[in-house]
Order: structure tokens, then C-alpha cells, then sequence
């Protein structure tokens, strides 16, 4: 039997080699700015029920999306001018949205309230961002994610009428692609996003994307403007 490492009051992680075959890491810990910001510069993310401790990954393989693999079906491109995107301005709501739709192969969601609040510190300090798909000044589609140097981490996506979160997804590719962004890490496999260009590659070769990518690091920031032309030029 594999013993999973608990975590208690170090920062620090044991190596994602040591991951079980599931991608389970570690257990414990905290969801601290600082542990966030370790885990995920080390290719780790939380991930666990509301009645479970803090649970750490680190799958292999691991399901990323290339920006320039990205599928931008043409269905979806007239779509797009039926919205409005918008970032940062209303994180909590767009997190709270994620929150209502359970991963796959989850019961309940993990987006608890603790987790709401951590993730809420993170878009406050620059490194978590929402990207919103608005209609008459309703939030009705979006996602959020960790920047940290030219690595986009996402978490959640939610929507609430018909291709909301693609349209904020396809605006995201663009606003990375116009920063030199050259991945999103899409953590674990999802039809969905298979539909949308992301593949799985192993946790090696990830990993030596991730640590060239995050030395690229830029200082956070908000991404606070109204981005509507960003849509209209994908």
C-alpha cells in the first residue's frame, strides 16, 4: 500500500515523481497565498470534497491545450458577437458559478467556501483572473484561473446559456496569445476541452514546459478592462 505524505505546517511538497498512479500527491496543508503559489510552480494543484482534508495533485499524463492547437469552430465564431467579455470584474461570482457544477467524476463541488475565499486572495494579489461572458449586464458564462510568468493553470468554467464559457475560452486563447502565452495546464482529461484543441502529454514533458514558462514571470496584476474587441478580433 503507498503511503500518501501529510502535509502539516512545511512549505513544501514531496515530488510529483512520487505521485500514486491516480496523481495523488499529498495530503494537509493549508490554502495559503504562498502554498497556492508553491504548488502550482511546482505542477501541483488542489483538488477534494468538502468532507475530505486538502488532497494534492499531480497527474500523468496531464491534459494542456496549445494555443495554437486551439479549435475555433465557425458555429462558435458568430456566436461570439452575442456577447461582451470582461475580466476581473466580477471574480467571486464567476468562482461561486464554478461552484455549482461538480467536476467530472465528482460528486458535489470542491469550490467550497474556503476555497472561494483562498482563490478570492489570489485575484486581490494579480494571479487569479475570471474571464466573464456577459448578456444586457448579466453574467451568464466564464472561468477562472492562476497566471504565474506565461503559464495559465485553469480551474472551473461555468455557463448558464448556451456556449457562454466557450466564447469567454476563445477570448482567453486570444489575450494569451497576444501576451505570448504558449499553454493552458487543463489539469485532468475532459471531452469538452479535447473538443477544443487540449491534449494529454506527460507529466515530464509538462514539467519542462512549466519551468520554462513560469521563469517568464511577469508582475500580477489585474486584467480589469472591458474586452469586448478582444472577442470580435478572434
Amino acid at each position: 500500500m503507498i503511503q500518501i505524505p501529510y502535509i502539516r505546517h512545511e512549505l513544501s511538497f514531496p515530488p510529483v515523481e512520487s505521485a500514486t498512479e491516480e496523481g495523488l500527491l499529498a495530503y494537509g496543508g493549508d490554502l495559503s497565498p504562498n502554498r497556492l503559489l508553491l504548488a502550482y510552480r511546482c505542477g501541483i494543484f488542489p483538488w477534494y470534497n468538502i468532507n475530505d482534508p486538502i488532497l494534492w495533485w499531480a497527474p500523468n499524463p496531464r491534459l494542456v491545450l496549445f494555443i495554437d492547437e486551439f479549435i475555433l469552430r465557425k458555429s462558435l465564431k458568430k456566436r461570439m458577437k452575442h456577447f461582451e467579455i470582461r475580466y476581473d470584474t466580477v471574480f467571486t461570482q464567476v468562482i461561486q458559478a464554478c461552484g455549482k457544477i461538480p467536476r467530472e467524476g465528482q460528486d458535489g463541488s470542491w469550490i467550497i467556501p474556503a476555497v472561494i475565499e483562498a482563490y478570492g486572495v489570489l485575484n486581490d494579489m494579480g494571479y487569479a483572473h475570471s474571464i466573464e461572458a456577459w448578456q444586457d449586464e448579466e453574467l451568464v458564462g466564464g472561468l477562472y484561473g492562476v497566471v504565474i510568468g506565461k503559464m495559465f493553470f485553469g480551474e472551473s468554467m461555468f455557463a448558464k446559456v448556451s456556449d457562454a464559457s466557450k466564447v469567454a475560452f476563445a477570448a482567453l486563447i486570444q489575450r494569451l496569445k497576444d501576451d505570448g502565452f504558449n499553454i493552458i495546464d487543463c489539469q485532468i482529461p475532459s471531452p469538452h476541452l479535447k473538443s477544443l484543441g487540449a491534449r494529454e502529454i506527460s507529466r515530464e514533458e509538462f514539467m519542462n514546459i512549466l519551468n520554462k514558462e513560469i521563469c517568464k514571470e511577469d508582475e500580477p496584476g489585474q486584467w480589469t478592462e472591458l474586452s469586448s474587441k478582444c472577442v470580435e478580433n478572434v
